[in-house]
């Protein structure tokens, strides 16, 4: 079966991956979730729950994610946000 790259959730090596989450005011926040410290293991895969605080307007935001047994995501869900493309990423 082939996976596609998934459009928000960028790997970064083989121990994590990082993701960008625009708040309500428009500051963008970016997490590096760690598989070893963060990603917790499930019946079906794996899962992320991250509560953010943006630094600069203190907006809040949950992140969850949900991951196949391979870690590739399934499912994502932001409340509070929104997942920013990785093709709109700037430095």
């Amino acid at each position: 079966m082939f996976f596609r790259k998934d459009p928000h959730v960028q790997p970064e090596g083989p121990l994590a991956f990082r993701v960008r989450v625009r708040t309500k005011s428009g500051e963008v926040v970016e997490l590096r979730l760690s598989k070893s410290a963060e990603i917790s293991p499930t019946e079906s895969g794996y899962y992320v729950r991250k509560e953010i605080v943006s630094p600069k307007s203190l907006d809040r935001a949950v992140l969850e994610i949900w991951f196949d047994r391979r870690y590739r995501p399934v499912r994502k869900e932001v409340s509070g946000g929104e997942l920013v493309p990785i093709r709109e990423w700037r430095g």
